[in-house]
């Protein structure tokens, strides 16, 4: 064979091992899709995504297509029952294997969704060890984030959950939370439907300041401030004062008026009314002409 002949033959070698090498990244990387494709179902739903990747039997696509149909349908109805009961609702789920090896897989997955008005996005590594028949799984690198710019009592408990990688307590409380925020938004709606000519919303329905401003003394005006604390172990409590504003005109106008025992009053009516009941008490007191 000529020298000339000789380097044309290596020349193709390299070339048909470098095509083998593309063909076996490219098995690899099938390999690892259907792997995420098929992670996080069980039975015949992860038999039948099997199939229609080439791992099960053959001669049976239309019946695996009807079970697939049909378990879909089914997921599909118990994610919307789950979102009803718990008031979470997902709108997005990203899985990528990291690692697999042996008995350990290790995928980073990303989850999207909605609680309330609250829009959130969790990222997380989970870890499945398999031992014989059962599997042990794990969290890691949680990192949550939240959709507003208005949760500094949030933030807190944030951080203590993106440490501690507890995911049930972040959903948990994040339920609890939202819930208590839209009990605070339907009193606040409630108070502006029924006295609009006292109460007012300066930073919207959603914001945690109600103004009650007086009949007939422009310029005096309570502030209702509410809040809604959360611990970094998770425990939810709301937090209503009274803030007062009263120009000085009108402090001098009317000396004996208790402008300064408003926190403390409404505090006790607080306690004995309760929120909607305190609340009232105070605009109804406004409203009372000079």
């Amino acid at each position: 064979m000529s020298e000339e002949n000789m380097e044309e033959v290596q020349m193709l070698e390299a070339q048909i091992e470098h095509l083998q090498a593309e063909v076996e990244a490219l098995q690899r990387q099938q390999q690892s899709n259907q792997k995420d494709i098929t992670f996080q179902f069980r039975g015949q739903m992860q038999d039948a995504i099997a199939s229609l990747c080439g791992r099960g039997p053959g001669g049976e696509k239309e019946r695996v297509l009807s079970s697939l149909k049909e378990e879909v349908e089914e997921m599909e109805e118990d994610l919307r029952r789950q979102a009803q009961m718990n008031g979470i609702s997902l709108n997005g789920c990203n899985a990528r294997t990291l690692r697999s090896s042996g008995s350990k897989v290790v995928q980073q997955l990303c989850l999207s969704g909605r609680c309330s008005e609250l829009d959130f996005q969790v990222e997380f590594k989970l870890s499945e060890v398999k031992e014989g028949q059962k599997s042990q799984r794990t969290i890691s690198d949680l990192n949550v984030v939240l959709d507003s710019n208005d949760l500094e009592n949030f933030s807190s408990f944030v951080s203590s959950v993106e440490e501690s990688c507890d995911l049930l307590l972040f959903f948990r409380t994040l339920r609890t939370f939202t819930d208590r925020c839209d009990d605070r938004n339907r009193t606040f709606q409630h108070f502006q439907q029924k006295y609009p000519s006292i109460v007012s919303l300066p930073g919207g329905c959603r914001s945690g300041v109600m103004a009650l401003n007086h009949a007939e003394l422009s310029g005096c005006v309570l502030l209702v401030r509410w809040s809604v604390d959360v611990s970094t172990e998770g425990g939810v409590s709301p937090n209503i004062e009274v803030l007062t504003k009263i120009p000085d005109q009108a402090l001098k106008l009317f000396p004996s008026w208790p402008f300064g025992g408003a926190a403390e009053a409404f505090q006790s009516l607080l306690r004995i009314l309760g929120v909607e009941g305190a609340v009232e008490s105070i605009i109804l007191i406004l409203q009372q002409e000079v």
